[in-house]
């Protein structure tokens, strides 16, 4: 499903087809380690799942470059063994599919010079494609030129739960709005473990999204994509 002009929906991911560019955000690689690690015990599974999705992805869009757009791995203050294998693995099989990778840093990201220079990929702190400029979304960049007509931001991992009497389902979604004169899309986590921020009751995270109202909400289900309308009628 297009989203903007040239932006497409694809699973959980951003496709920029002119361009063929692919984006997706908010891996957190290790969580697992750091639930462990509070006495949460889960199975390792989320690389597994995370590299069976984008392998349908690519093999649907065959992109040419891929932005991770921050948080590849999880801890802030140290890399984790399980980090450290599998933000390798998964740069090891996007570099096999003969994809340039580029890191956009996140807030998660103070340590990951050194897992990027095992590889030689290359860290940014932004990404600009024509008039669109992608940034993990955790701070407001020092100057957006005017020129720049779409934002593009990950961090908050947007959700929304759907309630039918007792019932109710948590969905990763996308948002789209305005930011001041230009527009905004939030991107959801890539990772299958972390559920997200639910837009429509919890504490918003981004400097981007103070008011959300006027967003325009798209979930992710099953792999499909369905246009909920704006974000003030689901509420």
């Amino acid at each position: 499903m297009e989203i903007s002009a040239g932006l497409e929906i694809v699973g959980l991911a951003l496709w920029a087809k002119e361009q063929e560019i692919l984006i997706i955000n908010d891996l957190h690689l290790g969580y697992e380690e750091v639930l462990q690690r509070k006495g949460i015990l889960i199975p390792k599974f989320q690389v597994k799942e995370i590299l069976d999705r984008l392998d349908k992805i690519i093999k649907k869009t065959k992109p040419k470059i891929i932005l991770i757009n921050g948080d590849l791995k999880h801890e802030f203050a140290t890399v984790l063994k399980q980090e450290w294998t599998d933000s390798l693995r998964l740069l090891d099989f996007l570099l096999k599919k003969g994809l340039e990778v580029i890191i956009i840093k996140g807030n998660h990201d103070p340590i990951i010079k050194p897992i990027a220079e095992k590889r030689n990929v290359k860290i940014v702190t932004e990404y600009l494609i024509g008039d669109v400029l992608i940034v993990h979304g955790d701070e407001l960049p020092k100057t957006i030129t005017t020129s720049i007509k779409t934002l593009i931001i990950g961090h908050e991992h947007p959700a929304i739960t759907i309630r039918e009497g007792s019932k109710w389902e948590r969905y990763k979604c996308f948002l789209k709005g305005r930011w001041k004169n230009k527009t905004l899309i939030a991107v959801p986590s890539f990772n299958p473990l972390l559920e997200g921020t639910d837009i429509l009751k919890e504490k918003l995270l981004s400097p981007f999204l103070d008011n959300l109202a006027e967003f325009k909400v798209f979930i992710v289900s099953k792999g499909e994509v369905f246009d909920f309308g704006k974000l003030k009628d689901l509420s």
